[in-house]
C-alpha cells in the first residue's frame, strides 16, 4: 500500500496527541492515522512524551476533608447496576473497507447510506457531530466533477476515502488528509474513473471566488 503523502501539521497531531482536539477533527486524524505509518509514530511519540511530563508532575495534596466526604457518599448508596452491553453489529462487506474510526460511525454500507445531491456531480452524507458551523460529512464526486472555485473562511480538512482529486496544487489519493485555509483558493476535480469519496470537516463556510461569484456574498455550501 502507498503512504499518503499529505499529512496534517505538528500543531494537529500534538493536538490530537493531548486529546484537546474536537471530535470532528479527531475523528479525520484518526482515520488518516489508520493509512499513515509516519503519522502513527509522530503521535506515538508526542504521547510518550506528554506521559514523561505527567510523570514529572508533583502531585497535587487533597484537602484532609476528602477522603471522609468520599467515604460518606459511597455510604449513602449501592454501587448502581452495569449497563447491558450493547449488541454487536457485524459490518456488511462494503464497510469493512471503511478504516474503523470512522466505521463506527455509520449505520449502513457506503452504498446504502442517504447520499444526497449538494451539486452537480456531487453528494453528501451529514455525519451530524458538531455545533453550526462545524461540518463533518461525506463527500462523493462523480469521475471528473468540478468543485467551483473557492476559499475558506476557516479551516477544511479533506481525507481521501477512495478515488482522488486535484486541484493546481496537486494530486490528491488514497489516505491523504488536505488541511485548506483562507491562503487557498481552489478548484478540485475529481479523477477520471472511479471518481472520489471524501471525509470532509469544515469550521466555516466556504466562499465562492470563480468569475463573477466573487463580487457573491453567498456562502458555498457543497
Amino acid at each position: 500500500m502507498i503512504e499518503p503523502k499529505y499529512h496534517p501539521g505538528e500543531e494537529i497531531l500534538l493536538d490530537y496527541a493531548d486529546g484537546s482536539l474536537a471530535e470532528p477533527a479527531a475523528l479525520v486524524v484518526a482515520t488518516h492515522l489508520t493509512f499513515c505509518p509516519w503519522c502513527r509514530r509522530q503521535v506515538a511519540e508526542l504521547e510518550a512524551i506528554g506521559g514523561a511530563l505527567l510523570e514529572d508532575e508533583a502531585p497535587e495534596p487533597l484537602s484532609p476533608e476528602c477522603l471522609s466526604a468520599m467515604m460518606a457518599r459511597l455510604d449513602q448508596g449501592s454501587c448502581p447496576e452495569p449497563e447491558a452491553a450493547r449488541p454487536l453489529r457485524l459490518p456488511s462487506i462494503d464497510l469493512l473497507g471503511v478504516p474503523q474510526p470512522l466505521r463506527s460511525y455509520l449505520d449502513a454500507p457506503l452504498s446504502a447510506l442517504d447520499w444526497r445531491p449538494v451539486a452537480r456531480g456531487m453528494e453528501e452524507v451529514d455525519l451530524g457531530l458538531g455545533r453550526a458551523p462545524v461540518r463533518a460529512r461525506l463527500l462523493r464526486l462523480r469521475a471528473g466533477a468540478v468543485v467551483p472555485r473557492h476559499t475558506h473562511c476557516g479551516l477544511e480538512m479533506n481525507l481521501v476515502l477512495a478515488g482522488g482529486y486535484h486541484d493546481q496544487r496537486g494530486s490528491y489519493r488514497l489516505g491523504d488528509l488536505v488541511v485548506d485555509d483562507d491562503s487557498v483558493d481552489h478548484r478540485p476535480v475529481a479523477e477520471r474513473g472511479n471518481g472520489c469519496v471524501c471525509l470532509n470537516v469544515t469550521d466555516a463556510p466556504l466562499q465562492m471566488t470563480g468569475g463573477i461569484r466573487r463580487f457573491i456574498t453567498q456562502r458555498l455550501r457543497w
